[in-house]
């Protein structure tokens, strides 16, 4: 199976990708949206793609994000709180350079994403959770075909204002 879409392709971390993903964790402009509290250090970054090699062990998978024709990593699509017996994952996106987004490339690495968790992981269903003022992963979410499941009231907290988070579903047509 191809992981190769229109726009962009998606791969397994490798360890030269660790100084990258250390810019991006450690941007506070992204730390909203993914919960971070503390900064990385590169040797945590180091840790969490040695940890990768075994999804049904960890529960999770990352993939970088980059784009088709210049093989430039645009952000990770990050795959979480796997559960096989129940078939069902959650699922985070970073692109993570204002310059990059908007171009397609987060709505098409979700489309490869999906058939991968179809074809290969044979999950059923995927879900993400968005703080409710995050218009654009609302807006893609929806375009992908994920649907509103639920509210958490005043949920999540980011310097001292708290948040409503949304839960969106999407139930994948799957052969099981």
């Amino acid at each position: 199976m191809s992981l190769e879409g229109s726009l962009v392709s998606l791969r397994a971390v490798e360890k030269d990708d660790a100084s990258t993903i250390f810019m991006w964790e450690n941007n506070p402009a992204n730390w909203k949206v993914s919960n971070t509290e503390v900064p990385f250090s590169l040797f945590d970054i180091h840790q969490l793609i040695e940890q990768q090699s075994d999804i049904r062990k960890s529960g999770q998978m990352r993939l970088v994000i980059e784009t088709s024709t210049e093989k430039r990593p645009v952000g990770v699509i990050d795959l979480y709180d796997l559960n096989f017996k129940h078939g069902y994952a959650a699922v985070g996106i970073l692109i993570a350079s204002d310059a990059d987004k908007d171009q397609g490339f987060a709505f098409d690495a979700l489309q490869l994403f999906g058939t991968y968790c179809t074809e290969v992981l044979e999950l059923r269903n995927l879900y993400c959770q968005i703080h409710h003022d995050n218009h654009a992963s609302i807006a893609l979410f929806e375009k992908a075909g994920f649907v509103h499941a639920g509210t958490r009231k005043n949920w999540l907290r980011f310097k001292n204002e708290y948040f409503d988070e949304l839960t969106y579903q999407l139930c994948l047509k799957s052969k099981i």
